[in-house]
């Protein structure tokens, strides 16, 4: 087998399969364990170890529709920040205005979610020139 896909993911050929099964957006390191003991395949095998075998138990398991995986995950987030937006609560007015959502401080920080700071006497300056 040369290509192992899991819900739409290539998982690399090198590494451990619990490894390589969190390369999957909505598997972590828990769940993959869990998905492996119900498909018995030992966590230390290499994907490219894998027989096909192996590999359609594990598609099976994972993608049994008990777990939300990719794109089902991806729009179900999108929906739950949608109506905290719509609702108007304190979570969906950080979400629109671009601000940490879960309590962090502004005053310093942040700057992934405010992006570049910007410079406050420039302005002054240029009013002054003209």
């Amino acid at each position: 087998m040369d290509v192992v896909r899991i819900a739409g993911v290539e998982l690399p050929k090198n590494k451990r399969i619990v490894v390589a099964l969190s390369y999957v957006k909505g598997i972590g390191q828990s769940l993959a364990k869990k998905v492996l003991l119900l498909a018995k395949i030992d966590e230390e095998k290499r994907v490219e170890k894998l027989t096909d075998e192996e590999i359609k138990r594990i598609r099976n398991e994972a993608e049994s529709g008990r777990y939300h995986l990719e794109g089902e995950l991806r729009q179900k987030q999108a929906t739950d920040i949608r109506l905290l937006r719509e609702i108007r609560c304190h979570r969906g007015v950080r979400h629109m205005l671009g601000l940490p959502v879960r309590g962090q401080q502004t005053r310093t920080n942040c700057r992934t979610r405010k992006g570049k700071s910007l410079p406050v006497g420039g302005l002054k300056q240029k009013l002054e020139k003209k």
